[in-house]
Protein backbone atom coordinates (compact mmCIF):
# COMPACT_ATOMS: atom_id res chain seq x y z
CA UNK A 1 0.00 0.00 0.00
CA UNK A 2 1.17 3.07 -0.97
CA UNK A 3 2.04 5.78 2.06
CA UNK A 4 -0.32 8.70 2.49
CA UNK A 5 2.50 11.93 1.42
CA UNK A 6 3.43 9.79 -1.80
CA UNK A 7 0.66 11.75 -3.84
CA UNK A 8 1.74 14.94 -2.29
CA UNK A 9 5.34 14.74 -3.56
CA UNK A 10 6.16 16.77 -6.31
CA UNK A 11 2.90 18.97 -6.13
CA UNK A 12 4.94 22.67 -6.91
CA UNK A 13 4.86 25.31 -5.13
CA UNK A 14 3.21 28.62 -4.83
CA UNK A 15 2.90 31.26 -2.73
CA UNK A 16 -0.42 32.15 -0.53
CA UNK A 17 -1.30 28.51 -2.96
CA UNK A 18 -4.00 26.21 -1.66
CA UNK A 19 -4.59 23.73 -4.22
CA UNK A 20 -2.64 20.74 -6.27
CA UNK A 21 -1.78 23.96 -8.68
CA UNK A 22 0.50 25.22 -6.11
CA UNK A 23 1.03 25.80 -2.48
CA UNK A 24 3.02 27.12 0.56
CA UNK A 25 4.11 25.01 3.67
CA UNK A 26 0.73 25.92 5.14
CA UNK A 27 -1.06 25.46 2.07
CA UNK A 28 0.07 22.05 2.32
CA UNK A 29 -0.44 21.21 5.71
CA UNK A 30 -4.61 22.72 5.29
CA UNK A 31 -4.96 20.47 1.51
CA UNK A 32 -3.46 16.88 3.27
CA UNK A 33 -5.44 17.62 6.60
CA UNK A 34 -8.24 18.53 4.38
CA UNK A 35 -7.97 15.52 1.92
CA UNK A 36 -6.13 12.82 4.23
CA UNK A 37 -7.65 13.84 7.78
CA UNK A 38 -10.87 15.66 6.60
CA UNK A 39 -10.31 18.56 8.84
CA UNK A 40 -11.53 21.51 7.97
CA UNK A 41 -7.86 24.02 8.96
CA UNK A 42 -8.24 27.98 8.58
CA UNK A 43 -6.50 28.85 5.18
CA UNK A 44 -4.86 31.87 6.50
CA UNK A 45 -4.61 32.90 2.79
CA UNK A 46 -5.57 36.51 3.58
CA UNK A 47 -3.26 36.66 6.56
CA UNK A 48 -0.41 37.64 4.73
CA UNK A 49 0.74 38.82 1.19
CA UNK A 50 3.61 36.16 0.76
CA UNK A 51 5.80 33.92 1.88
CA UNK A 52 8.43 36.47 2.68
CA UNK A 53 5.98 38.35 5.28
CA UNK A 54 8.12 36.11 7.89
CA UNK A 55 6.46 37.95 10.98
CA UNK A 56 3.09 38.05 9.50
CA UNK A 57 3.52 34.11 9.22
CA UNK A 58 4.92 33.92 12.65
CA UNK A 59 1.73 35.55 14.52
CA UNK A 60 -0.69 33.51 12.54
CA UNK A 61 1.39 30.37 13.49
CA UNK A 62 1.42 31.62 17.00
CA UNK A 63 -2.54 32.14 17.05
CA UNK A 64 -3.17 28.65 15.80
CA UNK A 65 -1.34 27.12 18.71
CA UNK A 66 -4.92 27.46 20.53
CA UNK A 67 -5.79 24.07 18.19
CA UNK A 68 -2.73 22.46 18.89
CA UNK A 69 -1.20 20.76 22.03
CA UNK A 70 3.37 20.42 21.62
CA UNK A 71 3.61 16.71 22.02
CA UNK A 72 7.51 15.12 22.44
CA UNK A 73 6.17 12.06 20.88
CA UNK A 74 5.50 12.82 16.83
CA UNK A 75 3.17 10.74 14.98
CA UNK A 76 2.12 10.85 11.33
CA UNK A 77 0.18 14.08 10.89
CA UNK A 78 1.94 16.18 13.41
CA UNK A 79 3.27 19.74 12.47
CA UNK A 80 6.45 20.37 12.88
CA UNK A 81 7.56 24.18 12.89
CA UNK A 82 10.59 25.52 11.82
CA UNK A 83 12.51 29.26 12.16
CA UNK A 84 13.24 30.82 9.21
CA UNK A 85 15.96 33.08 10.91
CA UNK A 86 14.67 34.48 14.18
CA UNK A 87 11.06 33.27 13.58
CA UNK A 88 8.86 30.67 13.58
CA UNK A 89 7.53 30.75 9.72
CA UNK A 90 8.14 27.43 8.09
CA UNK A 91 5.59 24.27 9.01
CA UNK A 92 5.52 20.53 7.66
CA UNK A 93 3.95 18.04 8.59
CA UNK A 94 5.94 14.34 10.30
CA UNK A 95 5.43 11.24 7.51
CA UNK A 96 7.41 9.05 9.70
CA UNK A 97 9.82 9.17 12.86
CA UNK A 98 12.48 12.03 12.11
CA UNK A 99 11.03 12.76 9.04
CA UNK A 100 8.32 15.89 7.30
CA UNK A 101 6.72 16.31 3.86
CA UNK A 102 6.67 20.24 2.87
CA UNK A 103 7.61 22.38 0.35
CA UNK A 104 9.60 25.79 0.15
CA UNK A 105 9.51 28.27 -2.46
CA UNK A 106 13.39 26.76 -3.53
CA UNK A 107 11.69 22.74 -4.31
CA UNK A 108 8.90 21.88 -4.97
CA UNK A 109 6.77 19.07 -2.14
CA UNK A 110 9.20 16.80 -1.00
CA UNK A 111 10.04 14.56 2.41
CA UNK A 112 13.28 15.75 4.41
CA UNK A 113 14.43 14.70 7.84
CA UNK A 114 13.53 17.61 10.13
CA UNK A 115 15.67 15.89 12.85
CA UNK A 116 19.23 15.76 11.23
CA UNK A 117 20.41 18.37 7.99
CA UNK A 118 19.87 21.66 8.01
CA UNK A 119 16.00 21.65 10.17
CA UNK A 120 17.72 20.02 13.12
CA UNK A 121 18.89 23.41 14.97
CA UNK A 122 15.67 25.46 13.67
CA UNK A 123 12.67 23.18 14.26
CA UNK A 124 10.92 25.05 17.31
CA UNK A 125 8.54 22.75 18.49
CA UNK A 126 5.93 19.12 17.58
CA UNK A 127 2.47 19.95 17.56
CA UNK A 128 -0.37 18.02 17.52
CA UNK A 129 -4.10 18.61 16.84
CA UNK A 130 -6.81 18.80 19.24
CA UNK A 131 -9.18 16.27 16.79
CA UNK A 132 -6.01 14.19 16.29
CA UNK A 133 -6.04 13.92 19.94
CA UNK A 134 -10.07 13.62 20.32
CA UNK A 135 -9.90 10.82 17.33
CA UNK A 136 -7.12 8.61 20.03
CA UNK A 137 -9.40 8.94 22.45
CA UNK A 138 -12.65 7.84 21.20
CA UNK A 139 -10.81 4.83 19.61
Amino acid sequence: MMHWSASYVGLPYADLGRSRDGLDCWGLVWLVYAEVLGIDLPSYADGYGSTEERREIAGLIDGAKSDWHRVTDPEGFDLVTVRRGVLESHIGIVVAPGRMLHVTAQKPACIEAYSGGPYANRVTGIWRHRAMTERASHE
